[in-house]
């Protein structure tokens, strides 16, 4: 936000900060992408979505039901990508955020987001991910030595690469890379990323 003034008459510019790149598909969590989206803009920065194709994308929503063992999921949002992975150029962007749900599954697999996320480590720019978003950060080889909240069920996938799960922490910064364990982490989560994003 910048002020200035006209004939003692007080203005205010909104100028947008850099951009952040959010990094999701189909069966994204809806919570967890709108969330940052959200608060990205209102701390004047901009989320560019970025998904294997531009298209309307089917959010889900996770949540945990009395008698079952695990989360169920149940349709959520649509929400429309801006970019695709072939578009993207790291150096437009100030840092990289990679949500949950079940998209984290099968983007892991895809050389295009791997690469992404290894150019930004190695550019020394942030890298942001919460819940199954660590996921990503497993395949590309990000983990070892480094501490890591995630969602419970991804620990032995992170443990198995070298990585330490923390508990009871909701959130940690280990480095350039700040992880969180669930859409309720979120206002731990989101404190530390601001710290380093407004640093």
């Amino acid at each position: 936000m910048q002020l200035y003034f006209k004939n003692n008459t007080r203005f205010i510019i909104y100028v947008n900060k850099k951009k952040i790149l959010i990094i999701t598909g189909d069966a994204g969590e809806s919570f967890e992408i709108l969330y940052a989206m959200h608060r990205l803009r209102e701390a004047g920065y901009t989320p560019v979505i970025a998904a294997p194709t531009i298209k309307r994308m089917n959010l889900v929503m996770h949540d945990f039901e009395e008698g079952w063992d695990t989360y169920v999921e149940r349709k959520g949002y649509l929400i429309k990508s801006d970019i695709s992975f072939d578009e993207i150029n790291i150096t437009d962007y100030e840092a990289l955020l990679m949500p949950g749900g079940r998209a984290p599954e099968y983007l892991r697999n895809d050389a295009r987001v791997i690469k992404i996320v290894k150019a930004f480590a190695d550019a020394g720019k942030y890298i942001f991910a919460i819940c199954h978003g660590s996921q990503i950060l497993v395949t590309a080889g990000l983990v070892n030595g480094r501490k890591i909240a995630c969602y419970e069920h991804v620990k032995s996938e992170v443990e198995s690469c070298g990585g330490i799960y923390v508990t009871p922490d909701e959130a940690i910064q280990d480095g350039k890379i700040v992880t969180g364990k669930t859409w309720q982490s979120h206002p731990e989560f989101y404190k530390i990323v601001f710290n380093c994003l407004d640093a």
